[in-house]
């Protein structure tokens, strides 16, 4: 049924514009190509039904403002000014349609005035499909094929323009003489063209040999063919471009060729290689899953080789790869498995440069970390295991902890219906740890050094690749641990608080430590002995603290209270002497020719150590202040005065212990910390300073020089102050812009606030790239703070007994600032005080193109000197689709 109604949208206002004549168009105008058609479905059953129902599904509504003209011999009507037809999920719009109803055809047009201008062009929408006709346009509305001249059509991210366009019924387009873009603009800033494209409408956009063009202007940069996904993005699959270009160690190369696979709504994942000229390549996987409220991560892996020709003359040769893996589970069940895996060769760091990651091109140490947890339910117990790994990138050093295993019961009151408050309040508990860990340094069993506390010998570095990791596990260090800590808190005097604690641990080796003196080379030697030891040691300890509040006002001025808080703490602790040889814990060695010997411990080095040497009643006291102020801000929206406070000190700690069983040296280095802010937090101090309170004096030698050391005499009885100063360090930290500075969470929020507006819909891959995003700034430019900077420095000081002193100092500066509304500029570099040399430094300009963006970078010195240029389409869909010139380190 078609009836003809008023528009169902409200329209605007628009000068209202006669066609040239009401009569229908001349035939010659309609004799142009035609869709084939085999049968006439539109048939009249009766010459009185203008339109019969035939196989139309649904009703057909029209409208034409100006009038509506109806031809019943050829069975047309004709639409002018404003018109449009609207069957199902078709709607057409222009200044001219004319319905066919034997054929089942659309005609549409703009209409031409008397000054040749053209106006009302057709607007077709189709679905989820819509197309701009800049002259005209068929269509069958019951095949749903169409035939349309000079079209624009929006595909995803992307819009499409062709000369001559074919809709079939399926949805899909085949465009001769056709772009594609992802500008929105009328005059594209770039597009590729084609001859022959082909839009399949949920797969992808197929082109034939194509061109790239910017503003217009060809460019000699294309392919043979190109496809382009054209699916919703959590569902996309297709190629992925690479980037080529050129360098003098490696050649010619082509970097991130390869193919992006949606496999399903859990895991999306890209598989990329890179190839070089000069005998070089790269492999790369990465993917990312999610599951809802149960887990999610990511998985990379990149493993590159290359060899220069053996005629280079500084050859390169490297087999090197990097593993990062994240995964994080929903709080959910009484366990939780969570990784965070970031490991790789050390040759790595040293020969791949990721020119858009300056954080990742100065890492120095690498760390590991894979964890589960589980409580068991209705139990005071639960367990947890990890494996752990740590990597220097500078020393070579690699630790890895296969595994580190956790039981442990949480304390239990056995006394809580008691009364009597310490008996109430009395608890105990019981943790199980064992660990097993390998080590790449490796101790030689030769010539142990006697005055060696921390360690046994000169460690040596052993290449930690598969060939030698038999002998690595040999010479892991292992261990458990069982602990059984009893405590009691309870109140005295009113205003203090007791703690009352004991521990008993018991230690468990597979082997321990057999040392002898060897006369011939005059040197301590050691065996390992193995078997099945226990290391059994128990302390005590009894602490008292309070808190003590000052508050000072003031009548007048600005502030009007300072507050204090001071927290003093006192502490005894008393814990047996160990070392008696019968417990075999302690072995004493004869150290030297002259019958010298000492007392040497038997798990020097182990998972956890020994036995505590000598007997220890230590005093130990901490004092910590807090001090703050309130001060008056301003008036509110009630005239009142508000207030806010600001803190002067955020925290200033003092902590020592004097041990009355030791025979010298009683009492411990002076520790002293304090921490604070300034100008709303946006400024933050850290100091710290040890004192050593004893004297020291100068002892000559046979040769005629002269050592320093510390003698049993406190500092101040001997004219030299109240001690040295061993070492001290002062870092401060600040972050200024126009803009408050915003945390994780404020950006992440902010990120997720911009997508929405923009109408995106959010889904858990969405998600999981705005964390990305908020937990790394540098991978999102805020074109909106037209400044950001941020500094930082650090003052480091120490000084032996000796006398030999060292001061480092290191300054670092990062930032950006906009030049203009589309240019900004960011920075980051440093100056060590110490070489008096600039650190890592990174400068680069990034142009906002409206659909472009371009990025420039440049490491102007150092191991990773280069620079590189991208220009990268904002699309999504699009994103590795750029134009890039590198030069790297390897060219000098």
């Amino acid at each position: 049924m078609a009836t003809a109604q008023n528009p169902v949208r409200e329209r605007s206002e628009k000068p209202l514009t006669l066609p040239d004549t009401l009569m229908p168009p001349s035939r010659d105008l309609m004799a142009l190509d035609t869709l084939p058609n085999s049968a006439d479905t539109l048939a009249l059953s009766d010459s009185t039904k203008i339109m019969p129902r035939s196989d139309i599904s649904t009703d057909i509504t029209y409208y034409g403002e100006d009038s509506i003209v109806s031809d019943f011999i050829e069975n047309k009507v004709y639409l002018h000014n404003q018109a449009w037809f609207q069957y199902g999920e078709m709607r057409l719009e222009a200044d001219l349609i004319v319905i066919d109803w034997k054929n089942s055809e659309l005609y549409a047009s703009g209409v031409t005035d008397s000054l040749g201008n053209v106006t009302g062009n057709p607007f077709f929408k189709d679905g989820p499909s819509s197309y701009e006709i800049r002259k005209e346009m068929r269509y069958n509305f019951k095949t749903q094929k169409a035939i349309i001249k000079d079209v624009v059509t929006e595909q995803q991210d992307g819009i499409l323009r062709g000369e001559v366009i074919k809709k079939t019924e399926d949805g899909s387009i085949y465009m001769d003489h056709g772009y594609y873009t992802t500008c929105t603009l009328v005059k594209p800033h770039w597009h590729i063209s084609s001859n022959k494209i082909k839009s399949i409408e949920g797969g992808q956009v197929v082109s034939g040999p194509f061109n790239l063009y910017f503003n217009g202007i060809p460019t000699p940069l294309g392919l043979p063919f190109g496809i382009i996904p054209n699916t919703p993005e959590e569902k996309a699959s297709g190629l992925i471009f690479p980037s080529y270009g050129q360098e003098q160690k490696r050649g010619l190369y082509l970097r991130d060729l390869g193919y992006y696979f949606a496999i399903n709504d859990l895991i999306h994942a890209r598989v990329t290689g890179d190839i070089y000229s000069n005998g070089g390549w790269g492999l790369k996987s990465q993917a990312v899953y999610k599951k809802r409220y149960r887990y999610g991560g990511s998985f990379n892996i990149d493993f590159q080789k290359f060899k220069s020709p053996e005629t280079e003359l500084y050859p390169v040769d490297y087999n090197t790869f990097r593993i990062q893996w994240s995964h994080t589970p929903e709080s959910r069940g009484n366990s939780r498995f969570s990784a965070s895996v970031n490991a790789g060769s050390t040759s790595y760091f040293n020969n791949i440069v990721n020119p858009n990651n300056f954080t990742n091109n100065v890492t120095s140490d690498l760390s590991s970390n894979i964890n589960y947890t589980k409580t068991f339910t209705g139990t005071p117990f639960s367990m947890s295991a990890s494996m752990r790994h740590s990597q220097s990138v500078q020393t070579g050093e690699v630790q890895l902890s296969l595994p580190t295993m956790n039981l442990s019961m949480n304390r239990q009151s056995p006394f809580k219906n008691v009364k009597f408050e310490p008996l109430k309040t009395l608890n105990i508990a019981y943790s199980f740890d064992m660990q097993n860990t390998i080590s790449n340094k490796v101790t030689q069993n030769f010539g142990v050094d006697p005055d060696l506390v921390e360690d046994t010998g000169a460690p040596d570095l052993v290449p930690f690749k598969p060939a030698n990791f038999g002998y690595l596990l040999e010479n892991a260090n292992n261990g458990a641990r069982n602990r059984i800590p009893i405590s009691s808190n309870f109140r005295l005097f009113k205003y203090f608080t007791g703690t009352a604690s004991a521990s008993l641990t018991e230690l468990w080796y597979l082997k321990r430590i057999n040392y002898f003196y060897n006369p011939a080379e005059e040197r301590v030697d050691k065996i390992i002995e193995d078997g099945f030891n226990r290391v059994t040691f128990y302390s005590s300890a009894f602490s008292l603290n309070t808190n003590i509040y000052g508050f000072f006002n003031f009548k007048k001025g600005k502030i009007q209270t300072i507050r204090q808080l001071i927290q003093p703490a006192l502490s005894f602790s008393f814990s047996p002497d160990f070392s008696n040889p019968s417990l075999g814990y302690y072995q004493e060695v004869q150290t030297n020719a002259e019958g010298d010997s000492r007392l040497m411990s038997r798990y020097q080095g182990f998972a956890y150590g020994g036995a505590p040497l000598g007997e220890s009643r230590a005093m130990s006291f901490n004092l910590r202040s807090v001090l703050e102020a309130k001060i008056i801000d301003k008036a509110d929206s009630t005239g009142e005065m508000a207030t806010k406070k600001i803190p002067i000190l955020e925290n200033i700690d003092l902590n020592s212990s004097y041990n009355f069983a030791a025979d010298s040296f009683q009492l411990a280095p002076i520790r002293i910390s304090a921490r604070t802010s300034f100008f709303n937090r946006r400024l933050s101090v850290n100091m710290s300073s040890t004192i050593d309170p004893y004297a020291t004096r100068a002892y000559g030698n046979e040769d005629g020089t002269e050592t320093i050391r510390s003698i049993n005499e406190f500092a101040w009885k001997n004219g030299q102050g109240i001690g040295t100063i061993r070492s001290a360090s002062l870092n401060m930290n600040t972050s200024i812009n126009p803009n408050s500075a915003q945390n994780q969470g404020e950006v992440r929020d902010q990120l997720r606030d911009d997508f929405l507006e923009t109408g995106g819909v959010m889904n858990d891959f969405v998600e999981s790239e705005i964390n990305r995003i908020a937990t790394d700034p540098s991978q999102y430019i805020d074109w909106d703070i037209p400044w950001n900077l941020s500094f930082g420095y650090v003052l480091a000081y120490s000084k032996q007994v000796s006398g030999n002193t060292n001061i480092t100092q290191t300054i670092s500066m990062n930032g950006d600032f906009s030049l203009s509304e589309k240019w900004k500029i960011n920075f980051n570099t440093g100056f060590d005080a110490q070489t008096k040399k600039l650190t890592q430094t990174m400068i680069g300009i990034a142009r906002d193109l409206h659909c472009w963006q371009m990025n420039v970078n440049w490491v102007p010195f150092g191991a990773f000197t280069s620079y590189n240029i991208d220009i990268r389409v904002k699309s999504t869909i699009l994103q590795d689709l750029k134009v890039s010139r590198r030069r790297s380190f390897f060219d000098n």
